[in-house]
């Protein structure tokens, strides 16, 4: 058992990340792959397992070797442009109100997607934006690396261990408690190794989310 108790005085950071977290993408991400796979003649539900579970460049690596890596990704980022444009996106329950409920400053998103897209989405689902957007073109190794969590605590002025990260999935959860960070996971059936506490959705996790933010006392399951 964790325990997160009361420091007054002290201010506490929440770090989410954003697909699977704050934002229902699952479908438009099955979609977009759908259709790079399709446009280089490969079976879309085989890609589809594989960028499950892979980053993209190493999705290439493993279904589509005898294509440019290069012109691969290209590829995929005018898609993934195209469904920020014309996609439907729903947030998740409880996003708008954790959001708003969180004192300016307090937070910000760290994400493998790229800051426009995030932007967009927010501004088609109405969820309202941090002043900080750590996203994939600000460093140099992404998750499951400490580095993304790192940098948003420096960038907000946080010590790692006052910042609270909220993630769906492992390579997330592991970037999280590599930058040695509480890491709590929502929105997914079973809790990821590691991680302090599991919700099974967003709309659970938001009353410990703002009582954490305010540093009232909060039990974490190790």
């Amino acid at each position: 058992m964790r325990n997160e108790s009361e420091q007054p005085g002290r201010t506490r950071y929440v770090l989410f990340d954003v697909d699977g977290t704050l934002i229902n993408a699952l479908d438009n991400q099955r979609q977009v792959w759908r259709a790079w796979a399709e446009h280089y003649g490969l079976d879309p539900d085989e890609v589809y397992r594989v960028a499950l579970r892979t980053r993209p460049s190493e999705t290439f690596a493993q279904v589509a070797a005898c294509h440019d890596p290069h012109e691969c990704l290209a590829r995929l980022h005018e898609l993934e442009d195209e469904d920020v444009r014309t996609g439907r996106y729903a947030a998740f329950d409880g996003a708008a109100e954790v959001l708003h409920g969180l004192p300016p400053g307090s937070w910000a998103l760290v994400t493998s997607n790229y800051e426009h897209r995030v932007r967009g989405r927010f501004l088609r689902t109405g969820l309202p934006l941090p002043d900080l957007i750590v996203d994939a073109a600000a460093v140099d190794e992404g998750k499951p690396a400490p580095v993304p969590y790192l940098r948003a605590a420096a960038r907000l002025g946080a010590e790692p261990g006052d910042c609270l990260v909220i993630e769906d999935a492992p390579s997330g959860v592991q970037s999280g408690l590599r930058a040695g960070m509480t890491v709590w996971g929502v929105n997914a059936a079973a809790p990821v190794e590691g991680m302090h506490r599991h919700f099974e959705n967003l709309r659970e996790a938001v009353p410990h989310i703002l009582a954490f933010a305010s540093g009232s006392t909060v039990n974490a399951v190790a």
